[in-house]
């Protein structure tokens, strides 16, 4: 049995030659999805977060976000890159880049899903951008998706996708960072705690195999980070439910944008203030900076 502690044998992500043009092929692609907004699910869903999962009945509100929780790709294990994401290629465009990151979003509510219906995703690639930063190149890929519940409209999204190279080693890096700006305390605080049990379960109920949420030896040997990292949509969704309790409702369009990654080694900090008629949020551990910040408008 291999040690606990012995070193990960896994090949890094081939990289290639980056043809915007061939990525830019993929503008316009569409691809469809459905699937049952089932009550077990939206027990998970509730038991996930803290909340009693009760038994949900057909036609009732389903909470939201939960559209994140379905109509996933079902990709074989065996079609799985080493990092536990899907290979690249098929609707999104295969990006030669190694790190692929949900950098934020924009969610208009027209509605709620209801317990038992059937959900129908309809996503487009509407863009392709490259541009560069501290680690070189960045590629940018948007996607729309409009969300029906039944018959119903009831979510459209903007949906932002990064890839990126993997951060520079200290001994190559041209200059070191600077300290980060420590985030501010909001009028309205939260602490949660990421512990692997949170984050193992919303993987599993979005059934992303992402192995940075759950395998501490990768995620710390391969990809170089301390800690198992907290879900990009984890947060916003922690966030949207924050804001939802303080203003009684919850909103009818919700903005997100990743800042910085959170860890499992540090309690979650939600933050909120108010801001006219809408609510400014954000994430943070203690100490740290922002790592994701949101707005909610009703």
């Amino acid at each position: 049995m291999m040690p606990a502690n012995a070193p990960l044998d896994i090949a890094p992500l081939d990289i290639a030659p980056l043809d915007i043009a061939h990525l830019q092929s993929w503008i316009g692609r569409t691809e469809t999805a459905t699937e049952v907004a089932t009550a077990d699910l939206v027990r998970r869903f509730h038991a996930t977060f803290d909340v009693e999962p009760g038994a949900p009945q057909p036609g009732e509100a389903a909470p939201p976000l939960l559209h994140w929780c379905l109509t996933q790709p079902a990709a074989p294990t065996e079609q799985l890159g080493p990092d536990g994401h899907p290979m690249r290629g098929g609707f999104l465009p295969p990006v030669p880049l190694p790190r692929r990151m949900w950098a934020g979003g924009d969610l208009r509510f027209d509605g709620e899903m209801a317990v038992g219906d059937t959900v129908r995703r309809l996503s487009r690639v509407d863009d392709v951008t490259v541009k560069t930063g501290r680690t070189g190149t960045l590629c940018f890929v948007t996607v729309a998706h409009e969300i029906t519940s039944g018959s119903r409209l009831v979510v459209r999204e903007r949906q932002d996708i990064v890839y990126r190279g993997l951060d520079p080693a200290p001994e190559t890096a041209s200059a070191p960072k600077p300290a980060p700006v420590a985030a501010p305390a909001g009028a309205h605080q939260r602490v949660v705690d990421p512990s692997p049990p949170l984050l193992f379960r919303y993987s599993a109920l979005t059934f992303n195999g992402h192995r940075i949420h759950y395998d501490r030896s990768y995620v710390t040997q391969v990809e170089g980070y301390p800690g198992l990292i907290v879900h990009g949509p984890l947060q916003a969704t922690l966030l949207l439910r924050f804001a939802s309790e303080i203003h009684g409702a919850a909103p009818a369009r919700f903005s997100f944008r990743a800042l910085s990654p959170l860890f499992d080694t540090a309690p979650v900090q939600l933050h909120a203030d108010a801001d006219g008629s809408s609510l400014k949020l954000w994430t943070a551990r203690p100490g740290g900076p922002l790592a994701m910040t949101a707005e909610a408008q009703w």
